[in-house]
């Protein structure tokens, strides 16, 4: 028999033993996830998403490389683009058909262990060993195929066809996406992640929807090939650029009355899907590109920052021509601590903005490459057209913009494979280039147009001098404050005071009733824990509506404090408190604390060290809703537990202490304080 003494405290050890062990696993995990170069978040998350989106890309241009033959003879009077399909070998026809199912049971492993009904230890070697063994098979075909032994002759009469360009291709994105599966399977052997694909449900989504894109490409192009009496692959060229809306025309438009009739729900349904996959695109870019991005760089320039501390002249360098007023001398405990908080936002300011030109960077390089290089690729399979390269840069330039002028279009059986490569690659290429102009580029033109209209033709309700401030003040747009000019006694008291009042507005809710009756009847402390878990019960609920704004909300020092208080730790105790390092040390296998700002544990915390809550990969809303739920949790606790002394714990907000120090002015709504 159970001692009812023993048995419940033993079984609460029990249970916070799980929730310890589940916390630390969990702050393993976003240490990990935060601290671990970039190289290996790479391998765990960006190769396989690379992966399950290429290889349905890769097993489409297989398909297209098996339905037709791979030579053509060219008629006198013709060109290779209308010759005469020879037939192919039967041992071509066996290797590539070999080759297109090792690449499809590979996808399909791959998908099995991203939707966790294959393990990773069975799924990754079929993945990688089928795409490299689909690989080496077309490579080899390759070969034989560009050897002469393949030709005919004469040699003028004979060229290859689309389908051995569309080899090429599958076999280049085989060898490429099973490589980097090596390297997100090398990363788990070395422990750096778990054995497993973290992806999301956008990512999974982003995977299905380019799987259902190329499913319904090739679909249409087998329809209108029929319809329209072209070539399979030519009605995929047709379908590619129609898809995309580039509509660059030429020989290659619907001309019979079903054929123009299948167009309107077809373009309509490729439209719809090409929107879904850009969505998904610049939702994963926003989710997780950013987001590491910006971890990473916080921390860079966090380290960077505190290392610049210049003790003798009490400054700290935050920007290249910046530098801010940084004494610890003669300040309060809260005034040390809200200078630590403003450089700390300003060091995320910075940062964000960094983060920002830098991705726009990259993009721009990234589309100007496909650019350049696609014209040159072109130039080169279009030789017999005669064209320079700037008419390629020109046709380059208007296909990935989808203008589509059709005054130039590709016409050889290379050129018209690598089209379709070349512009599927663009999608995500210029998704990810005008997502990032939209947070730099074209948010600032944005302001300064609303800005000019305010001076002009729609000006501002507060008059032109105010227009003319805000110019003023976006020239120096980031500045932070270099010396307070504050009184320190009232600065230091503002905080306090404010968190006072917003407390002290609860006391006038009708909600309160229980607490009110456990005073009438003298057991104040009782009150105070009513109160307290009241307070706790209605900040939850404002920090849910937080969570809803967008861009994540950013809390004042002031509002910090007053949380900060609620969930136990007072910024004007320096017991909880250190001075900021430049650099986080910890040994192997310790428990991590990014952005923890003590979270129950005995370990002091600065707002510019690794433990600040302005750390990690939780945004400020989230970080509070975390700590106030599990606060609200363990008083809850309290409340069931046998042992009396933690039962009657004092709250770290009470009714009493407000007595003392603010008084409502409305009788009637207020609660009765009297001791």
């Amino acid at each position: 028999m159970n001692d009812p003494g023993l048995h419940e405290p033993a079984q609460e050890a029990a249970q916070d033993v799980e929730k310890n062990e589940d916390e630390e696993e969990q702050a393993q995990q976003e240490e990990q996830e935060f601290l671990d170069p970039s190289r290996w978040w790479f391998a765990s998350t960006a190769c396989p998403l690379i992966a399950g989106t290429f290889g349905p890309m890769a097993n489409a241009f297989s398909i297209c490389a098996l339905v037709e033959s791979w030579r053509v003879y060219i008629p006198p009077g013709s060109d290779e683009g209308h010759g005469e399909s020879i037939k192919d070998p039967k041992w071509l026809i066996a290797v590539n058909s070999i080759s297109l199912v090792l690449a499809l049971v590979a996808n399909f492993a791959l998908l099995l262990n991203m939707a966790r009904r294959l393990s990773f230890r069975i799924a990754q070697p079929i993945t990688i060993l089928g795409w490299y063994l689909a690989s080496a098979l077309l490579i080899a075909l390759v070969a034989v195929a560009s050897s002469p032994v393949f030709r005919i002759q004469p040699m003028q009469e004979h060229a290859l066809s689309q389908a051995y360009y569309y080899g090429i291709i599958a076999a280049g994105l085989y060898f490429i996406i099973s490589s980097l599966l090596v390297f997100t399977a090398f990363g788990a052997w070395r422990g750096h992640y778990s054995k497993d694909f973290q992806l999301t449900a956008s990512q999974r989504t982003l995977m299905l929807q380019t799987i259902g894109f190329m499913v319904y490409l090739l679909l249409g192009a087998l329809v209108f090939s029929k319809v329209e009496g072209w070539h399979f692959l030519d009605a995929v060229f047709w379908a590619d650029f129609t898809l995309l809306t580039v509509g660059i025309g030429g020989e290659f438009v619907p001309k019979t009355h079903t054929g123009r009739s299948l167009l309107f729900p077809y373009a309509i349904g490729g439209l719809i899907m090409v929107g879904l996959v850009i969505g998904s695109v610049r939702s994963l870019i926003l989710e997780h590109g950013k987001q590491k991005m910006s971890a990473r760089m916080v921390e860079a320039k966090r380290q960077k920052v505190l290392a610049s501390i210049d003790n003798e002249s009490h400054t700290i360098k935050v920007g290249l021509f910046e530098k801010i007023t940084f004494s610890q001398k003669g300040l309060s405990e809260a005034q040390r601590r809200e200078q630590e908080f403003d450089i700390m936002r300003r060091i995320h300011e910075l940062s964000e903005r960094r983060r920002r030109y830098t991705a726009l960077a990259t993009s721009t390089i990234a589309a100007m490459l496909l650019w350049l290089i696609g014209a040159v690729v072109f130039m080169y399979s279009e030789q017999p057209q005669g064209y320079t390269y700037f008419t390629w840069l020109y046709f380059a330039y208007t296909s990935l913009l989808t203008v589509g002028y059709g005054d130039f279009t590709v016409a050889s059986n290379s050129g018209k494979a690598f089209f379709v490569f070349w512009s599927l690659l663009a999608v995500p290429t210029l998704t990810i280039l005008i997502s990032n102009m939209g947070d730099t580029i074209i948010k600032a033109f944005k302001d300064f147009t609303i800005w000019v209209g305010s001076l002009t033709v729609l000006p501002d309700e507060k008059g032109l001098n105010s227009a003319l401030k805000v110019g003023l003040k976006r020239i120096k747009t980031g500045k932070a404050r270099k010396k307070k000019d504050l009184d320190r006694e009232g600065a230091s008291r503002a905080p306090e005071k404010r968190s006072v009042d917003r407390i002290a507005k609860h006391i006038e809710d009708d909600e309160l009733g229980q607490a009110e009756e456990a005073g009438e009847h003298g057991d104040f402390l009782e009150r105070d824990i009513h109160f307290y878990h009241f307070i706790l019960a209605k900040e939850i609920g404002k920090l849910m509506k937080d969570l809803e704004t967008s861009p994540g909300k950013q809390y004042s020092y002031e509002e910090w404090t007053y949380y900060l208080r609620l969930i136990g730790q007072d910024e004007n105790d320096s017991s909880g408190h250190r001075r900021p390092e430049d650099q986080y040390k910890h040994d192997e296998g310790d428990a991590p604390d990014i952005g923890t700002a003590d979270d129950g544990d005995t370990e002091a915390w600065s707002w510019l060290g690794i433990r600040s809550p302005l750390m990690g990969n939780t945004n400020e809303p989230q970080w509070l809703l975390q700590r106030l739920s599990t606060t609200l949790e363990a008083e809850m606790r309290k409340m069931s537990s046998r042992d009396p002394g933690k039962r009657k714990e004092k709250p770290p907000v009470s009714m009493a202490e407000l007595r003392k120090r603010s008084r409502s002015k409305d009788k009637k709504n207020s609660v009765e304080l009297d001791d």
